[in-house]
């Protein structure tokens, strides 16, 4: 293998685990969701924000393989190629594992909005503090990959 093909490798796992994440996080809540809007279809906007979280780890994982593939040439040294795939593991486990728990502690928050939707705003706080891990990796990510 070369470095283009390393770097390419590495960039697509990242992501695909951060897709993977963010789909296992959006199945917990759009189940939760179901269940809710099942009893009271007026709670959809309430709970909306909260179904939708966990999809930002994909989107994370998809912008850096878009920056990472800029860095990608035909040709390039095998250090390189492994700097690269390197660089995006930070993101691939963040990803991965956050936007698994995401949706996890999202789904809380949907089945407290059941019981009381005057707390949906104050809710969107711990889902979003999963949220600061998937950040902290981006950020990671893009520094190594400077």
């Amino acid at each position: 293998m070369d470095g283009q093909t390393i770097a390419i490798l590495g960039l697509a796992i990242c992501a695909g685990l951060c897709g993977v994440g963010s789909a296992i996080g959006l199945y917990f809540t759009g189940s939760a969701a179901s269940g809710v809007l099942a009893s009271d279809p007026k709670k959809f906007s309430k709970v909306l924000i909260l179904v939708v979280l966990p999809a930002t780890q994909g989107i994370y994982g998809f912008v850096l393989a878009i920056m990472g593939l800029g860095q990608v040439v035909p040709g390039m040294a095998l250090e390189l190629g492994w700097k690269i795939f390197g660089a995006a593991m930070p993101l691939a486990v963040t990803g991965l594992i956050s936007g698994i728990f995401q949706g996890r502690t999202a789904v809380g928050g949907i089945y407290a909005i059941a019981k009381n939707e005057s707390l949906s705003g104050k809710l969107i706080l711990f889902p979003a503090m999963v949220e600061t891990y998937a950040i902290l990796g981006l950020v990671v990510s893009i520094l190594l990959m400077g």
